[in-house]
């Protein structure tokens, strides 16, 4: 499991990233640059062009078709020197179909934070086609990510051992290994790209979205966040109130949680999320593969499994062998999308059975890894990201009194999670916040948007979102379903909801609840 908190992307990422496997946070928030808008300088019209192949950064893969197009924005670095050195940043694009009833642009961030929107839109634009009827959808490498001035820390080789080593130590010598393993993959980050880790916070990105505004003709921000992407559009409501059009947070993160109480979170999430997983197992009855009679023996069978595999990893795909840590983080790939719950399923049975390759596989999604060995930035910038935003850093005797909590909310999960909160212990650079400032008098309705089932950003967050971007601009909907977030459930309650904001200006009823058939 990542180092740091894990807030992957959303399941429409999963879906695209998969079929390309083959598989069946002092960073921008500093008080000086609050002052200012980050708008002294208007940005240049951008020129679209067809679009390369993604980057190894962005989890390579072939060129999107000609239906897309791509362009380059360049943005200060420091927005406090607006005049000095700047870093590009790179955009996609597909135009609405009816030009005639065209609305603008809708931007999307679909999460991470360090998923690259320029691979991910094209893999998830299906799902949204009824939205690029009359928007062109729009989406970008936030800073530090992809080929926006991508923040690099080890290589490939090194990135291997590094997500196989334990990362739940029981002992003195595995204690030190993880803190030693952490150290020098912090280490790595500053000597590749000590200058960017200072501006990579979700302050700047949040400024580099008003650019984009600018850049694209629009007078207001019309915005789709998913996951992280929901943070980042809460941070541009409170910064750019005027300038937001209409807005849909999906999967939201909680604004009032710090990272101890996020980690915590999600261990809950997660492993409400597997139970839901096991018990639906349990109701198929002879169907379900996995050995237990209720979905709590199912629960403790992946327990057993953790502890074999502590003690002796199995074969894994090629040369490389399925730790407990890697194992871990499969099954939280998993339960991100109720369509992953039959790999799941498969992959448990194999693990069982002494073949780690299908949670491998899964755990190397989450990882950015592609089949050829090559990992995507996208867990060196979901570090560098949350180590910029979070001022939290625990030292080791902090993070082991903490244990006990984790461990009650998660017995699956709760050691990665704690031990995950020592991921910026020693970042060269200091956190900007406890947590982010989401107040946004004066914006226009935001439709904010919970699911009941989400492992990765609980439901509660989205009630939390809502109270925090003030009267009359969060409006809260229900949905009751599993995985992580609710549009890309194909759910057309949720889906009708959103459509009918994002095309029509329907603001739907506070308090609207669609239940997954």
């Amino acid at each position: 499991m990542p180092r740091n908190v894990l807030r992957a992307t959303t399941a429409a990422a999963l879906a695209a990233a998969l079929l390309t496997t083959g598989a069946c946070s002092d960073g921008g928030g500093s008080s000086r640059q609050r002052t200012g808008t980050g708008a002294a300088e208007s940005a240049k019209p951008l020129s679209w062009g067809d679009c390369d192949a993604p980057t190894a950064a962005e989890g390579g893969g072939q060129a999107p078709s000609r239906d897309w197009q791509c362009a380059t924005l360049d943005v200060p670095l420091d927005y406090a020197e607006p005049g000095g050195e700047t870093i590009p940043i790179a955009l996609i694009r597909a135009k609405a179909r009816d030009k005639s009833k065209r609305l603008g642009s809708l931007v999307f961030n679909f999460g991470g934070p360090g998923g690259s929107g320029i691979t991910t839109l094209p893999g998830a634009a299906k799902q949204y086609e009824a939205l690029r009827a009359r928007y062109d959808l729009v989406s970008f490498d936030p800073r530090g990510v992809g080929r926006s001035a991508p923040v690099r820390c080890e290589d490939d080789k090194q990135l291997d051992a590094y997500y196989a080593q334990d990362s739940s130590p029981a002992t003195p010598e595995q204690e030190k290994a993880f803190v030693d393993g952490i150290r020098t993959y912090q280490q790595a980050c500053k000597a590749n790209s000590g200058k960017v880790l200072p501006y990579v916070g979700t302050e700047n990105a949040a400024r580099d979205l008003d650019r984009i505004r600018q850049a694209l003709g629009d007078e207001k921000l019309n915005y789709f966040g998913i996951s992280y992407g929901t943070e980042l559009g809460g941070v541009y409501a409170h910064l750019f109130p005027k300038n937001v059009g209409r807005a849909v947070f999906d999967a939201v993160v909680d604004p009032t949680k710090d990272s101890e109480q996020g980690a915590l979170g999600q261990a809950k999430g997660f492993q409400l999320a597997l139970g839901n997983f096991a018990q639906d197992c349990v109701d198929r009855g002879d169907q379900c593969r996995l050995q237990g009679s209720t979905a709590k023996e199912i629960e403790d069978n992946v327990i057993k499994l953790q502890k074999a595999l502590a003690a002796k990893p199995i074969p894994g795909i090629g040369n490389r062998k399925l730790t407990e840590s890697q194992a871990t983080n499969g099954i939280a790939q998993a339960l991100y999308s109720k369509e992953l719950w039959p790999l799941l399923e498969q992959g448990l049975d194999e693990a069982e059975g002494g073949q780690g390759q299908l949670l491998m596989t899964l755990s190397d999604l989450l990882n950015g890894r592609d089949q050829n060995g090559r990992y995507s930035n996208l867990g060196a910038a979901n570090t560098a990201i949350n180590c910029a935003d979070s001022k939290e850093r625990y030292t080791l005797e902090e993070t082991k009194a903490r244990l006990p909590e984790f461990r009650k909310a998660s017995p699956v999960f709760g050691d990665f999670l704690g031990w995950a909160m020592m991921s910026c212990t020693d970042w060269p650079v200091a956190g900007a916040w406890q947590t982010p400032d989401v107040s946004a008098p004066g914006a226009a309705p935001i439709l904010v948007i919970g699911n009941t089932g989400d492992p990765a950003t609980p439901y509660e967050g989205a009630r939390a979102m809502v109270e925090r971007l003030g009267k009359g601009v969060g409006v809260e909907l229900t949905y009751k379903g599993e995985g992580h977030g609710a549009y890309n459930s194909g759910d057309k309650c949720v889906q009708g909801a959103v459509n009918a904001y994002l095309l029509d200006g329907k603001v739907p009823g506070a308090g609207t609840v669609c239940t997954a058939a």
